[in-house]
């Protein structure tokens, strides 16, 4: 049972200790070591630690079983400086291609030979990462992206008249294939179309809603959606040329668009 502690945090074998201390009190040593298997010695060694702490439960709190000394990768400096050498020149060089090189070297130095995992581990150890200072392009005539506010939509609206439409998208994955299936509803008319499309892009977005204009029989007056990827460029584009307000929810606030 004590085993068994380690797979719980910290703090639950700390509440743990304490629930058995309270079950050694009232039922005593042979019943304790039964349930639990601590015995009256590691009662006493816990109640110990809760005495220093004055009671706190923080004194129960298991400490580390990491070992004080562990075992170190030993390796020669010419091993080491032979890797750093062609890492500087070949930054992206990997270990298994540094292996036959490593080879070579150590043969015709009489040094032993490493595997090619310790030769991974001598790269992250001594951080031998280097990366070539390459030449960045800058056009000078393209322009910084016109950065558009969102009209945004800060609590569900109730509407009192028609035009106002709420859109949204369900994906459905099918043996491992997915398609997706576009919404619309105007909040109070209760009027919807549901369309089915096998991507989720702007495009199909735009045909959906030329569709539903088709059948909807009244003017649309806003058209309320969330900050999905399909809401934006030629859909968002067709909105402002028909001058329709695009109304966004705010991000992560699905319950909005409900």
């Amino acid at each position: 049972m004590l085993s068994s502690l380690r797979k719980f945090s910290r703090d639950e074998v700390a509440q743990q200790r304490l629930r058995i201390m309270e079950f050694y009190k009232q039922y005593g040593e042979q019943a304790t070591k039964e349930a639990f298997g601590a015995d009256r010695k590691v009662i006493s060694r816990w109640r110990q630690k809760l005495n220093r702490h004055e009671g706190a439960l923080e004194g129960l709190l298991p400490k580390s079983t990491r070992p004080r000394r562990t075992r170190t990768m030993i390796v020669a400096t010419e091993i080491v400086q032979f890797i750093r050498q062609i890492r500087q020149k070949h930054p992206k060089l990997g270990k298994e291609k540094i292996k036959p090189l490593l080879d070579e070297f150590c043969q015709s130095n009489a040094l032993k030979t490493i595997a090619e995992s310790t030769i991974g581990k001598i790269i992250k150890q001594h951080k031998l990462f280097y990366q070539n200072t390459g030449r960045v392009y800058h056009d000078p005539n393209r322009k910084k992206p016109i950065q558009q506010k969102r009209l945004r939509v800060k609590r569900s609206p109730r509407h009192e008249d028609f035009g106002h439409i709420i859109a949204d998208t369900v994906e459905r994955v099918t043996d491992g294939v997915k398609d997706y299936f576009y919404n619309a509803i105007d909040a109070k008319l209760k009027f919807a179309l549901t369309l089915n499309y096998k991507r989720l892009n702007s495009k199909n977005m735009k045909d959906f809603y030329e569709r539903f204009r088709a059948f909807y029989p009244l003017q649309i007056k806003d058209w309320q959606t969330d900050n999905g990827s399909e809401n934006l460029g030629e859909f968002d584009k067709t909105l402002q040329e028909a001058d329709i307000p695009h109304m966004f929810i705010y991000p992560r606030c699905p319950k909005i668009n409900s």
